[in-house]
């Protein structure tokens, strides 16, 4: 029996490709872990969103209530309904969108630039605050069964690395809008296209993207990735396993992210010149 998901919500993940909401926390929770971000920017002399780059991902390496969110028992939970027990934290994402802003997000496939195979990657979008259709929420369409043709920076403001949109032909009518709030969280598979519109609040919208993978995934890259297992076992050893923080930015913490992101680079890197000159790869 699913622990979080009823019967019929696992059923229309794996036709349709994305489900919500899920509650993980109440708003007031919420609320303490956008405090404790906003203590983090303080501390290292910026927005994530000014920052960009290494400041937006992979912070469970970092920090301790990343770390947190990441292991979550309840996301955790949602996931193994989906993925199975043994299951690993690939990466993580912050997605901000400062008020009033421009930022964007084109359709596209999570699937694009990672490398992972088989197609059983999925995200849990977690919302530190409101997000809705005015400050630019997610939207999806369902699920599709292959790799669609991105392009690289063809997305001005995108909150994507690699500001990617699809330019193959797909249809768009159907999209369907996930607002969620302070606290919830929606899945998607890595397949699942979607998008986010510009943010036309009066507040900061904050959400983070995290990957997860079962362990039995790995990547078709050049580059032996790093993971880091959160819930069950790893009997694959298909990745270098990623250390938790002991407290937030100490020195090994830091080490380590930099290391990490650095991997993850050069792999995104390859996958992008690998998408962009149409070079096969497995597809499992």
């Amino acid at each position: 029996m699913p622990k979080i998901l009823t019967e019929t919500q696992v059923a229309g993940y794996h036709e349709k490709g994305y489900a919500f909401p899920f509650s993980a926390m109440r708003a007031e929770d919420a609320r303490k872990y956008r405090e404790k971000l906003e203590a983090h920017e303080a501390q290292i002399g910026g927005k994530l969103t000014e920052l960009g780059g290494s400041a937006r991902f992979k912070n469970q390496l970092l920090l301790t209530w990343v770390n947190d969110l990441v292991k979550h028992p309840t996301i955790l939970d949602a996931v193994e309904d989906i993925i199975g027990p043994n299951i690993m934290c690939y990466t993580s994402t912050f997605f901000i969108k400062e008020p009033n802003s421009p930022a964007i997000a084109g359709w596209h496939q999570d699937s694009t630039y990672f490398g992972l195979r088989p197609h059983e990657h999925i995200t849990a979008w977690l919302a530190l605050s409101a997000s809705t259709a005015d400050s630019g929420c997610l939207e999806f369409l369902p699920k599709n069964l292959r790799q669609l043709k991105h392009q690289e920076n063809a997305m001005e403001h995108s909150v994507n690395g690699g500001k990617q949109k699809i330019i193959e032909g797909f249809d768009s009518k159907n999209a369907i809008l996930a607002p969620i709030e302070p606290g919830s969280f929606s899945l998607h598979n890595t397949l699942c296209i979607h998008r986010s519109a510009p943010n036309n609040s009066s507040y900061r919208r904050i959400g983070i993207g995290i990957s997860y993978i079962p362990t039995q995934v790995r990547c078709v890259g050049s580059q032996r990735m790093y993971a880091m297992l959160v819930r069950g076992q790893d009997s694959y050893g298909h990745f270098d396993l990623e250390p938790s923080p002991k407290s937030d930015l100490d020195a090994d913490a830091q080490a380590a992210h930099d290391a990490v992101y650095k991997r993850y680079r050069e792999n995104y890197n390859e996958q992008l010149d690998w998408h962009k000159t149409g070079r096969s790869v497995p597809d499992s």
